[in-house]
């Protein structure tokens, strides 16, 4: 994929966010890496989803800098930048990524909650809960607030062990969501399942507070089916 082609796709992203209701005025974007994996394409900051085009996107290298475009990237950019950093050597088959305030998984960050895996649906697409950063410091918050934003989160992976392709999101404490996968487009539909699985999880609480985590062995079952070695989900290829 060429960067003309690249900038079209992760316009399309984008605008995808707008599609499945996942974004306020302009309180989210979505990236992806070129595929010399140096520089990433994101949403310029603050511009109107309807207004974006292609010829909008910015590219940014993975040292911060703005290496094409005529827009101011994301404020997220930094934080972009550190997670770019850390899968391309943790899991470099990532390469898209999202961040949304979508209402619901923003609310469970904002209650400084993990998602618990309560059932099947959250377990076909999520191994396990959906994890929660510590909050940032203040000195964090005022030293490099949106690069120590991409710190916590891989703070907390180094530190959990948990692998960030069968956990692709992540709740940011006080914050809102980041979500990943292979394109932008990936990350788009691992953010839209991820609002799915955090209004159920909050339906279930209200229901049942004491609600049981999902047993392990079904969790194994239904993430191993669609993504281990040998799935079973979906049709072959080719």
């Amino acid at each position: 994929m060429n960067l003309s082609q690249l900038k079209e796709s992760v316009c399309v992203a984008n605008l995808e966010l707008v599609k499945f209701g996942l974004v306020t005025l302009t309180w989210g974007n979505a990236g992806e890496l070129t595929e010399d994996g140096d520089a990433f394409v994101v949403k310029p900051s603050g511009v109107p989803y309807e207004q974006i085009t292609p010829d909008d996107m910015v590219l940014v290298g993975l040292d911060g800098k703005v290496r094409e475009g005529r827009n101011r990237p994301s404020s997220d950019t930094p934080t972009y930048v550190t997670l770019f950093r850390y899968f391309r050597n943790a899991a470099p088959q990532i390469r898209g990524i999202v961040h949304t305030h979508s209402a619901c998984a923003t609310a469970w960050a904002q209650a400084r909650r993990e998602i618990p895996c309560f059932g099947t649906t959250h377990a076909d697409q999520f191994y396990g809960s959906v994890p929660l950063t510590r909050p940032l410091s203040r000195e964090e918050v005022e030293s490099a607030y949106e690069a120590n934003t991409g710190n916590v989160i891989v703070e907390y992976f180094e530190r959990s062990r948990r692998n960030p392709t069968e956990v692709p999101a992540v709740l940011v404490a006080g914050h809102a969501p980041f979500t990943w996968g292979q394109t932008a487009h990936d990350a788009v539909k691992n953010a839209v399942a991820l609002e799915a699985v955090a209004q159920m999880a909050r339906d279930t609480c209200m229901l049942r507070s004491d609600a049981p985590i999902l047993e392990e062995y079904v969790l194994e079952k239904h993430y191993s089916r669609k993504h281990g070695k040998n799935a079973y989900y979906g049709q072959n290829e080719g």
